[in-house]
C-alpha cells in the first residue's frame, strides 16, 4: 500500500528535489534536474522501481519530524525500545554535482539501523551495475553513476540488487551518508564534508529565510510556502516548476495524471505578485528574466509551458512498466497540453511584466518590444476559441477566463504607455481593444438568469477561474455580478467547503473519465474574491481551513479529496503555495486597510 501523498517530506538543492517518506525511505528522486529520469521511483511503483531507506531495524519504532528552524533540512527522530536517533536529511545548494545527504545522529541508548538502497535508472527500468572501490559503491548505467559513500564501521553488502548497510549507533555518535550523482564518463565525483555541508545549508535556508518582509499572523505558514517555491526553483535559469513529481493521481485509481516538472506561463503574474510582496526581488527578476526569454519569438508560437530552460518540445510518453501510484495509470512523462492554445496566457504575461515595472525591476531593453508584439498579436486573434486555462483535452471554447486576461493584456498594455509615453505603443487601440472585450464578457460570458459568470460563451457550467475578475480588476468585487458569481460559486462548485474547478460529472466538459478533487489555489481564489467583496471574517475563516489542510510539515498538494480527508495530485505544489502567500497577503492588507 502506498504511503499517503501528505506523507512526504520535501528535499531539494534548487536544481532538483526527492520526497522521503514518514518511513524513512526516498521514494522519489530525478538526477540531475527536476525533468531527468528518476532513479528511485517507488513514488510510482513498487520498491523494486527505486527507493533508499534508512530507518531502525526494530519494527516498534516511532518518528517525528519537522523541518529544522526556517530551512529544507528534515530532522526525523525515532523513538525505539533501546534508544532513539535523529535521521538528518537534505541536499546541499550546489555548483556541481547533486549530493543527498543523510546523517544519523545517536540521542539515547543504542539503535539499531539499517539503509536500503535500490538504485533503478530511467524512472525504475534499469539495473545498474554496482561496484565497491575506495569506501564507495558505485551504480553505473549508461550516462549515469551515483557514487554512495558509507561509514567505515558501517557493513555494506549487496543482497536481491540492492546495496544494504549495517550499523548501530550509541548517544552522541554522528555518522553520515552521502549519495552523489555524476556523469558515468567523468572522473569520480568531489568529496564533501557532510557536516560542514550540514552548517552550510542551515546557514543559506536561515538567511534567505529572513529577508521575508511579511509580519502578519500567518508567519509560520508563509515562510514554509515561500521555502517551497525556492526549492522548486532551477537556480541555472530562474524558472519556477509546478511540481517534482509527475502522474499523482488528481483521482486514485483515475487517468489524470499528468507530469507537472515544467514551468507553466499560467503561474506567472501569481508567482511574481508573491515574491515581489515577499521581499524577494532578485527571485523575482530572475523569474522575469526567464519569462522574457521563453516567450522570445513569433508571438503565434506562444506556448503555455516551458523546460526548466525554456526548451519547447515536451512530448508526452507513457511508462508501462509503473504500475503507478495507488494503481492510478497511466504513469506519464512530458506533456502534451503544451500543444495547446490558451490565449489567456498572453495575459498572463503582460500582466507580469507590467507588474515587474510597476515593482520597479530592471527592464531589459527589448522587453517591451516582445510585450507590444504579444499585445498586437492578441488584438487579432483574442475573438478565437481555446482549450481554456484548464487544459481541457476536448473542442475548442470561447473561455470567459481567456477573454477576461485578453482585456488584461489589453489594459496592461495601454497602462504601459499611458505612464511611460516614451516606449512607444498604440494605447488608443488597446484601449477600444479592452472596452470591446469587456463588453463581449458581461453580455456572453455572464448569466443574468443565474447571475453568475459561466464557463464559456452559451454555458451552463461553472468555473472557478471566474473568481480571478475582481483580482485582476476585470470588475470591482463588490460591483453585484461578482457577488452573485462568489454565491453561486460556493454554492454549486464546492464540496466540503473547498472548490473544484468545474464540474467533473461524467466527463461532460474535459472529455476524461472520472471525477477529481477539489482544487487548492481554486479556494484560495474564493478567499480573496469573499474579501474583495467585504467579507473579511468569512475570508479569514476559510483561509485558516485551507491552512489547517496542510500536512505536518506545511505542505499543500494540487487537490484535496474532503471525503477521504487527504491530499491529491502532484506534491508539493507551486500553484498551491503561491495561492496561500498571496492570499496571506491580502488578508494582512485588508486588515491594514481596516
Amino acid at each position: 500500500m502506498h504511503p499517503h501523498i501528505e506523507d512526504y517530506a520535501l528535499i531539494g538543492d534548487l536544481q532538483t528535489a526527492a520526497l522521503v517518506g514518514r518511513d524513512g525511505s526516498i521514494d522519489w528522486l530525478c538526477l540531475p534536474r527536476f525533468d531527468s529520469g528518476a532513479c528511485f521511483a517507488a513514488l510510482l511503483g513498487h520498491k523494486d522501481n527505486g527507493h533508499w531507506r534508512l530507518s531502525p531495524r526494530s519494527p516498534e519504532a516511532r518518528a517525528e519530524r519537522s523541518y529544522r528552524g526556517d530551512s529544507l533540512i528534515l530532522d526525523t527522530v525515532w523513538e525505539t525500545p533501546t534508544g532513539s536517533v535523529r535521521v538528518i536529511d537534505f541536499m546541499p545548494q550546489r555548483d556541481r554535482q547533486p549530493d543527498v545527504v543523510r546523517i544519523v545522529e545517536g540521542l539515547s541508548g543504542s539503535v539499531e539501523m539499517r539503509g536500503v538502497l535500490r538504485l533503478r535508472f530511467d524512472y525504475g527500468r534499469v539495473v545498474p551495475w554496482v561496484r565497491a572501490t575506495e569506501g564507495c559503491r558505485v551504480a553505473v548505467a549508461g550516462p549515469d553513476s551515483v557514487w554512495l559513500r558509507t561509514p567505515e564501521r558501517s557493513t555494506t553488502y549487496g543482497k536481491d540488487f540492492s546495496t544494504r548497510s549495517d550499523f548501530a549507533v550509541t548517544a552522541g555518535e554522528r555518522t553520515a551518508f552521502v549519495l552523489t550523482w555524476h556523469p558515468s564518463h567523468e572522473p569520480r565525483p568531489v568529496r564533501i564534508d557532510p557536516f560542514e555541508a550540514l552548517q552550510d545549508t542551515l546557514d543559506d535556508w536561515q538567511t534567505w529565510s529572513a529577508r521575508c518582509r511579511y509580519t502578519g499572523p500567518y508567519r509560520e505558514a508563509v515562510i514554509r510556502s515561500l521555502i517551497t517555491l525556492k526549492a522548486l526553483t532551477y537556480l541555472p535559469t530562474g524558472g519556477i516548476v509546478a511540481a517534482p513529481t509527475t502522474s499523482l493521481p488528481e483521482e486514485l485509481g483515475g487517468v489524470r495524471n499528468w507530469d507537472y516538472r515544467y514551468c507553466w506561463l499560467r503561474d506567472a503574474s501569481l508567482t511574481l505578485n508573491s515574491l515581489l510582496s515577499a521581499g524577494y526581488l532578485e527571485e523575482a527578476g530572475a523569474w522575469r528574466d526567464w519569462l522574457l526569454r521563453a516567450v522570445a519569438g513569433a508571438p503565434d508560437d506562444l506556448q503555455i509551458m516551458y523546460g526548466l530552460a525554456g526548451e519547447r518540445r515536451l512530448p508526452e510518453a507513457e511508462l508501462p512498466w509503473l504500475s503507478g501510484y495507488a494503481d492510478s495509470v497511466p504513469v506519464r512523462i512530458g506533456n502534451a497540453a503544451v500543444e495547446q492554445r490558451q490565449l489567456d496566457v498572453y495575459g498572463e504575461v503582460l500582466d507580469s511584466f507590467h507588474i515587474a515595472r510597476t515593482a520597479g525591476l530592471p527592464s531589459e531593453p527589448h522587453a517591451w518590444s516582445i510585450q507590444r508584439a504579444l499585445a498586437d498579436y492578441l488584438e487579432s486573434s483574442w475573438r478565437d476559441p481555446d482549450e481554456g486555462l484548464w487544459e481541457i483535452r476536448g473542442p475548442r471554447r470561447h473561455f470567459v477566463h481567456s477573454k477576461v486576461m485578453a482585456w488584461v493584456a489589453a489594459d496592461r498594455a495601454a497602462r504601459t504607455v499611458e505612464a511611460n509615453p516614451k516606449l512607444g505603443g498604440d494605447a488608443d487601440r488597446w484601449r477600444a481593444m479592452r472596452e470591446e472585450v469587456f463588453r463581449e464578457v458581461c453580455e456572453q460570458g455572464y448569466d443574468a438568469d443565474r447571475g453568475t459568470f459561466t464557463q464559456f460563451y452559451g454555458s451552463a457550467e461553472l468555473d472557478a477561474a471566474t473568481l480571478l475578475i475582481p483580482r485582476v480588476g476585470f470588475l470591482p468585487g463588490n460591483d453585484p455580478r461578482v457577488v452573485s458569481t462568489v454565491d453561486t460559486v460556493r454554492r454549486e462548485l464546492t464540496h466540503g467547503g473547498l472548490v473544484r474547478r468545474y464540474s467533473t460529472e461524467g466527463g461532460s466538459v474535459d472529455g476524461l473519465p472520472g471525477d477529481e478533487g477539489t482544487f487548492l489555489a481554486c479556494s484560495f481564489w474564493l478567499v480573496d474574491a469573499l474579501r474583495l467583496s467585504g467579507r473579511r471574517h468569512e475570508a479569514r475563516e476559510m483561509f485558516e481551513r485551507l491552512l489547517d489542510l496542510r500536512n505536518d510539515l506545511g505542505l499543500l498538494s494540487e487537490e484535496y479529496d474532503p471525503a477521504a480527508g487527504r491530499q491529491l495530485g502532484n506534491f508539493p505544489q507551486a500553484f498551491s503555495h503561491i495561492g496561500l502567500v498571496g492570499t496571506a497577503f491580502g488578508l494582512q492588507d485588508g486588515a491594514r486597510a481596516d
